[in-house]
């Protein structure tokens, strides 16, 4: 039996919250965690994406375990109040498991919200500023040649912006494939990764882009947390020439206090907050002088009302959004993502996923991808339903991501942050 909490107003209707569960699928390969809340109005209920694909177990337990004897009886248009009672009611609070359950919570009630006004979620934010997201795809190959030669085919497709990576030698790459073969032989590990090489090797990649792509293409690039200080600076310096539209997460988190004067010796905009796990720390980027573009995954900071508060701090100051959205973002979390897109003044550009055909047979109403635009849908809520016997059809495992975090190290056998 779920204990429940009282309304603590008078709502302005006698519809309750009924039930509050986890979905788990892996319908492209990648576990994802939707939240359901249903309603005591038959038929409505909303879904919400709280999926940390690394750690899925972990939030499935806060969302069934925890969460849902507080939100069971309440009227589910107090929004802010629940997500507000979901933080604090575990005291020591922030991080990606809890922020990831309170963000499904709150997106599947703001789904209820424009289901019950019969609006997608965008009017309810204000309307559209643009009539869609442009978006960025990745390039990644084991070669430069083979990099480039898939940049020239997202280019053919529509796409103006494309991520650029390329492997290297042993273990560790990042946006590319590994390749096998040792980078140091006498090495303690000598499959590791090294940072020369990769500051070498990336101002090639750049350099042979721009000399085969043009200068119309925008051209983006992910350090996934690796540098120093020092070596962010050097890399940026180093790629001014081929006009970088962002260098993405040049430091790991524990420096992040240093991004203000990284920013400020860098020729090219920085993008960072891949990494932040709540509101609190997305808006100290923000407004440290830290970034020229924030990318949150919004689940981890705790959904849409927390990411909506950060678009708005960020177009006070002049920095743009560019909301992450991987394959671990599930399509509600994508359409979260795009109704901010469409909404917020503060725009920079979308990162885009191509879900495959099984993710649209288990999310009906999944984006699609038009010339490289992503488009909000107009149907209500999210527009996006679940077929949970589909879902069935795709379970999840545990995350591989473990595994390949293990070998990510330096050729002294370091671990390296992944």
């Amino acid at each position: 039996m779920i204990e429940t909490f009282d309304q603590p107003w008078e709502a302005v209707s006698d519809l309750r919250i009924t039930g509050v569960r986890a979905i788990v699928t892996a319908p492209g390969g990648i576990p994802l965690v939707v939240v359901r809340i249903d309603t005591s109005e038959p038929g409505l209920y909303g879904l919400g994406c709280a999926t940390f694909t690394q750690r899925w177990k972990a939030v499935v337990t806060v969302i069934e375990e925890h969460l849902a004897r507080l939100l069971v009886g309440r009227y589910p248009g107090d929004i802010e109040d629940l997500g507000r009672l979901a933080r604090f009611s575990a005291y020591w609070r922030e991080g990606p498991v809890g922020n990831n359950a309170i963000s499904g919570v709150d997106q599947a009630l703001w789904d209820i919200l424009g289901k019950r006004a019969g609006l997608p979620v965008h009017e309810l934010l204000g309307g559209k500023v643009r009539a869609a997201a442009d978006t960025y795809t990745h390039a990644g190959g084991a070669t430069v040649e083979e990099t480039l030669d898939q940049a020239e085919a997202f280019i053919e497709a529509g796409w103006r912006h494309v991520r650029l990576q390329v492997s290297q030698l042993g273990r560790g790459s990042y946006g590319a494939p590994s390749l096998v073969g040792m980078t140091d032989a006498g090495a303690p590990y000598p499959h590791g990764w090294q940072v020369s090489e990769y500051l070498r090797r990336t101002p090639e990649l750049f350099a042979a882009a721009r000399a085969r792509l043009g200068d119309q293409v925008e051209l983006l690039h992910d350090v996934h947390s690796r540098l120093s200080p020092k070596q962010a600076v050097t890399l940026a310096r180093s790629l001014e020439d081929y006009r970088l539209f962002f260098l993405e997460d040049v430091l790991a988190p524990e420096l992040w206090d240093q991004l203000p004067g990284v920013r400020a010796a860098s020729p090219v905009p920085i993008a960072v907050g891949e990494l932040a796990t709540s509101m609190t720390d997305a808006t100290r980027l923000v407004l440290g002088g830290g970034v020229d573009l924030i990318r949150c995954h919004i689940s981890a900071i705790g959904g849409l009302s927390a990411a909506r508060k950060l678009a708005a701090a960020a177009e006070l100051v002049g920095v743009r959004t560019a909301w992450h959205s991987p394959g671990d973002t599930s399509p509600i979390g994508a359409a979260a993502n795009i109704a901010l897109d469409v909404t917020s003044a503060a725009f920079g550009i979308q990162e885009c996923h191509v879900y495959p055909e099984p993710v649209h047979e288990v999310f009906p109403g999944t984006p699609r991808v038009v010339n490289g635009w992503w488009y909000p849908n107009d149907e209500p809520g999210w527009g996006i339903a679940i077929d949970e016997e589909a879902a069935a059809r795709y379970p999840a495992e545990l995350s591989g991501h473990d595994a390949w975090a293990a070998g990510v190290r330096g050729i002294d056998g370091g671990l390296i942050a992944p």
